[in-house]
């Protein structure tokens, strides 16, 4: 059973997605690989995933929680959910290049670009950190939601005076 919310966020509209016990998606209006609902998709604000999700994602746009504790379920291969581990691993207001990414799950740097493409399919946007990956220039690169809400969210969680990067869009 798959069940859903919509939130109307700072940055647009948000989907919530869960399953019996856990948050599997959460997607801003338009992103990259935004799922398509259908008629096995149940709305249910009340849900408990959702209704914690919701809560937990209101408290972070209003700048009071830096960690979500909500139960998530990713699926991916094993080399996303790798990179997914890794960028759950990201604090809040600091940020990392590709590379740095691609060293830490202890595939070397030149796999940078695949540390790219699985970051970009994170079906959790916000609560599994993705736009704390910059480019190792620094700059904004590679964004489901759009290079724009990611800067909002790095400027948001001071990312941009604690990491000393400007944020310059990559071109």
């Amino acid at each position: 059973m798959i069940y859903y919310d919509t939130w109307t966020s700072p940055l647009g509209e948000i989907l919530l997605r869960a399953n019996q016990h856990a948050l599997t998606g959460l997607f801003f209006s338009g992103q990259k690989y935004f799922p398509t609902r259908n008629a096995t998709w149940h709305h249910a604000p009340d849900h408990p995933p959702l209704r914690q999700a919701r809560a937990e994602i209101e408290d972070f746009f209003a700048g009071t929680r830096q960690h979500f504790t909500v139960p998530m379920q990713m699926d991916g291969s094993a080399f996303q959910q790798q990179v997914w581990r890794a960028l759950a691993e990201i604090p809040y207001g600091t940020v990392v290049s590709y590379g740095e990414i691609a060293r830490r799950i202890g595939v070397g740097r030149e796999h940078a670009r695949a540390v790219g493409s699985a970051t970009g399919r994170n079906p959790i946007s916000v609560m599994v950190p993705c736009h704390r990956v910059l480019s190792s220039g620094g700059h904004l690169t590679g964004y489901a939601g759009g290079l724009e809400r990611k800067r909002a969210l790095l400027t948001l969680e001071g990312a941009d005076a604690v990491a000393g990067r400007n944020l310059e869009l990559a071109l």
